[in-house]
Order: structure tokens, then sequence, then C-alpha cells
């Protein structure tokens, strides 16, 4: 891959046409974008909740727009976790749009992820493990242990179900590279985050750097690239200076081989 196609925007915003936008911006240098939760919901409420009819079916012809952009370039981040039943449901009705990826999260366990797999279509699942925001006292309360056990634990059911890849916080990634039966996984990282950049809500984070040479395949970035600091310039020069340094990254990484 290019460098740049190792870069995710995260679409964190509420409004599709705001996404439409950041998408015809920064689509020739980035990989792929997400959709998540935020944006999912708010597209439909535009479609259901609207009291106008002539408000809703404009709302749907920019939702269409949207998604006809995003073919070939979407990570659809919608989190699915519920009984197997369900789950394997949802992904029979996620794999009509075609998503390149998509995602669930590996606590609703084996036999639900099994069901995702089964019915994912062309598209790629992703397991996501123990969430970035999540400090280490808050994941010990929430999973019973050390957040870096319960991402292995977890990321070995995700390869046990047929998933395709998993999501971690960059701070598990030399210990997941470590572990052989894993090398076919996919890593995906949130939690990335440029010297540059604030921290945001995000606890377990490195740079795209260090993250790279950690064993990153993937990086999902939002504000920094969508929102940089001034001195920084435009998001595309933002998205450039990400992708040189991953560049940059990736040619140690393949010298010290």
């Amino acid at each position: 891959m290019e460098a740049k196609d190792r870069v995710i925007v995260a679409l964190d915003v509420d409004d599709p046409e705001k996404a439409i936008g950041i998408v015809e911006q920064l689509g020739p240098y980035v990989g792929l974008f997400k959709v998540g939760l935020q944006l999912i919901y708010a597209i439909f409420a535009g479609l259901v909740a609207s009291p106008i009819e002539d408000v809703a079916v404009c709302n749907l012809r920019i939702a269409r727009r949207l998604f006809f952009l995003l073919k070939g370039k979407l990570f659809l981040d919608g989190k699915l976790h519920d009984i197997p039943n369900t789950m394997g449901g949802s992904s029979a009705e996620v794999a009509k749009i075609e998503p390149v990826m998509f995602n669930l999260h590996a606590s609703a366990g084996i036999e639900a992820m099994m069901a995702v797999v089964a019915n994912k279509g062309q598209s790629l699942v992703l397991a996501v493990t123990v969430l970035t925001s999540l400090e280490e006292n808050n994941a010990h309360l929430i999973f019973g242990g050390p957040s870096k056990a319960k991402v292995l634990q977890l990321a070995r059911d995700a390869k046990l179900a047929g998933c395709d890849g998993i999501i971690c916080s960059p701070q598990e990634l030399e210990l997941l590279g470590k572990q052989k039966e894993l090398g076919s996984l996919l890593k995906v990282t949130p939690g990335v985050r440029p010297e540059w950049a604030a921290a945001g809500d995000q606890k377990r984070i490195m740079t795209p750097a260090e993250a790279i040479k950690a064993g990153a395949d993937y990086l999902v970035i939002g504000r920094p690239i969508i929102n940089p600091p001034a001195e920084i310039g435009t998001p595309i020069d933002a998205a450039k200076k990400i992708a040189e340094e991953i560049a940059t990254a990736s040619a140690t990484k393949e010298a010290k081989k």
C-alpha cells in the first residue's frame, strides 16, 4: 500500500453534507473514510424524523450522494454488539452496502462473530477489542483485568471466529505482533495523534510513525486531519504531512528487517 492508503479519516460529524465536503476534499489523499455512529444516526434521523416529506426526500438524496462518493472507500463503524442471530442478520444487511470493512465488538463472543463473518459478503470484518478512550483503571473495572491481557484474548477469539482484523490501541501492537498465530490479522488503530495534535478523548495513543513501526496496518485519524492546527494548514496539508510520516516510518521499518 501507498502511505496515504493506510490513513482512514474518521467522519465524526453530525451532517452528511459536511461529510460530503470532507470526502470530496480529501478523497485523493487518504485511503478510507470511517462512518461512525454519530453520522449513521444523523442520516437515519434525517430520513425519518422530519415532518416534511420533501425535506426527507432531499435528505435521502444527500445520503445517497455521500455513499456514492464513499464507494470503495468506506469503513462502516457501526460496532455490532448483540446476540448471534441479530448480529448475523445485521451483517447480511451491512453487506448490501458493500463497505470495504465494517466492525463488531469482539466481546459479543465467538459465536456472534462467526455469525457476522458468515454473512459479510466481500467486506472485511474487524473486531473491536478494548476502546482507546479507556484508561487502564477503567479497562480493568470493565473487563476484570489488564487491558493488554484482554486485547490479546479478544484478538485470539476474533481469529478463531474468522475475522479479518482487529481494532486496538497502538500500545497493544507490539504484544500482538509477537503472537505468531495472529500474524494474518489486520491491525487497525485509532488513538493515533501526530505530535502537533491534541490528544482529545483518546487515552492510549501513539504518533503515526510509532504506530506503523509497532505493526499497524491502518491508522484511524479524525480531528487532526479534519481540523488541523492553523500552523499545519488545511486538511489536505495535514493528510499529506501524516502520509509523509507514515512513509518514512515504513521505510525505516523495512530497512531494519
